[in-house]
Parts: C-alpha cells; structure tokens; sequence
C-alpha cells in the first residue's frame, strides 16, 4: 500500500479533504476498516499466488494462522519425502558388504534423523 492508495482510502471514507481539520470518529472508523481490509487482501492475493488456500479468514491474524498451519504441513509432508528417499537408498543394496550394511544404517539413521526434526 502506497501514499495514494492511503489518500484515496481516506477520501473514500468520507468527509475528508485538504484543509479540514475536523472529522467526525465515524470517518476514522470507515478508513480504519478499509484499510485493514486491504492489507486482509494483500495477504490472500499472496497465499493464493502461492497456492495457499485463504479460507474464511476474517482477519489478518486469521489469514497469517492458516497459511502458517498450511506451511507446516507442506515441511512435514517434504520431511517424509526426504526420509523415503534415504529409506530407499538404504534398500537398494543387494550385497551384505560390509560397506553395504554400513551405508543402509547411515541412510536409516538419516531418515530417522530427518523425521525427528519435525517432532514436538
């Protein structure tokens, strides 16, 4: 939101124009409103250009929450996606090597290591 945006905000308000030095608390009520509607409407034209649903958020708080419970999921589910891939590193080997068993615990232990870090 820029200085013209805010200017037009406060003159859609209502009563609002250069050199009037009163206004009523109804105008500063109308303008606090549209511009936390615009920032409600920054944040969800964001999430959706990102592919976050916006939901039925009422407010910024109520927008910030759910992308931020969407982001968690979106790490957990990359989390899991890197601890198959160190599982399945990990089953590839055909021989019973000594490097072989070595590596498949490294991989084992990685991918527990990688699934841990999203623990409570």
């Amino acid at each position: 939101m820029n200085r013209d945006d805010i200017i037009r905000m406060a003159r859609e308000a209502g009563k609002v124009r250069p050199g009037v030095e009163y206004m009523p608390l109804e105008v500063f009520e109308r303008f606090a409103h549209l511009v936390a509607a615009a920032e409600r409407e920054k944040v969800a034209e964001w999430m959706m250009a990102r592919a976050y649903a916006t939901g039925h958020g009422e407010t910024t708080e109520e927008l910030l929450e759910e992308l931020g419970w969407q982001i968690e999921e979106k790490i957990a589910r990359e989390r899991e996606a890197c601890a198959k891939v160190c599982e399945e590193i990990a089953s590839s080997g055909e021989n019973n090597d000594r490097w072989t068993i070595t590596r498949d615990i490294a991989f084992n232990n990685c991918a527990f290591a990688i699934r841990k870090r999203g623990a409570p």
